[in-house]
């Protein structure tokens, strides 16, 4: 999967028509904290954390409804928290309260959900998301009771350690199923299947269920706010057309080439810094450097400017 994540995306790159490459990324590596990048951290501010079998749990479902930007301007701010940050931050006092079974995921109804992230169904966008994330955790819920007699840990521990193995598991399920055609090309994504193993390992510190042998092998988690921070920092440049469009807030169309360049190139770019980096002697992983140009992309500087928004189901 991960090396079909790399081929596709980097096709992609070589065709592309509204986003490129902009020169060396060599340089731009300069610009982080090694030892930093190296050592990503997992917020327990706005992120659950409790024994190892609820954290699994907690991890599950926030990655399978870790989606949603495109609707966020939607959305009222609730646990004193906007976007992403409200949507862990809500799961957390769900888990804290009482964590959810996968019989209970199974049937749950958008009204529930929307009383667990601090919303409504009075607004068209914000209702579909709440449908949509209940469609979601309702398909996790089924999947695990009958494939993993509804364990949250059994679908970690039949991954065998490996963080690929669990992301082809994941995939299993429509929700997780990030591919699309582009120019002839099948271009599979993986984000929040790729990105669960990742979260893991940050939760419950690289050991039990959180150990995984292969995290160097996964790829940037492709989604609108990594290729936004790589615009502002000009590694990537978008056709002007383009960037007026993104520019304004218009929502790009989810699977339309210019939305699958953006993530595509975008992962191809990270690849390069990676191999850059490499070849000057650092250990790297894509997998970290996306944390750190995530956590970049949330700071004053790039909040000034609008990333590109889609109404999708991938991120």
């Amino acid at each position: 999967m991960l090396q079909r994540i790399r081929d596709a995306c980097a096709r992609v790159a070589e065709r592309a028509r509204f986003v490129r490459i902009a020169g060396d990324v060599g340089d731009y590596l300069a610009t982080f904290d090694g030892e930093a990048v190296a050592r990503p951290s997992y917020d327990v501010g706005c992120h659950f954390q409790g024994e190892p079998e609820a954290t699994v749990a907690y991890v599950l479902v926030l990655d399978a409804i870790n989606f949603g930007s495109g609707y966020f301007p939607s959305l009222k701010s609730a646990h004193g928290a906007e976007g992403y940050q409200m949507l862990a931050s809500g799961l957390t006092a769900w888990f804290e309260a009482a964590p959810p079974t996968a019989e209970q995921l199974a049937t749950i109804a958008p009204e529930r959900v929307a009383e667990v992230l601090g919303q409504d169904l009075d607004e068209p966008l914000r209702a579909e998301l709440m449908r949509l994330y209940a469609e979601a955790l309702r398909e996790l819920g089924g999947y695990l009771s009958s494939r993993f007699r509804g364990r949250f840990a059994a679908l970690v521990t039949a991954a065998s350690h490996s963080a690929e193995r669990l992301a082809v598991l994941l995939a299993e399920m429509p929700f997780f199923r990030d591919v699309w055609q582009y120019d002839g090309l099948e271009v599979p994504l993986y984000k929040r299947a790729q990105i669960a193993a990742s979260d893991l390992a940050l939760a419950l510190g690289d050991v039990g269920y959180g150990a995984f042998h292969d995290l160097d092998r996964l790829t940037m988690f492709a989604d609108n706010l990594v290729p936004h921070v790589l615009r502002c920092d000009g590694v990537l440049e978008y056709a002007p057309a383009l960037a007026r469009r993104i520019d304004a807030g218009v929502r790009l169309a989810a699977g339309s080439p210019a939305e699958i360049e953006l993530r595509a190139v975008a992962l191809t770019a990270v690849e390069r810094l990676v191999a850059a980096a490499r070849r000057a002697g650092a250990v790297l992983r894509a997998r970290d450097l996306d944390v750190a140009l995530w956590e970049r992309g949330q700071t004053a500087p790039y909040r000034t400017r609008q990333p590109h928004l889609s109404l999708t189901t991938a991120y």
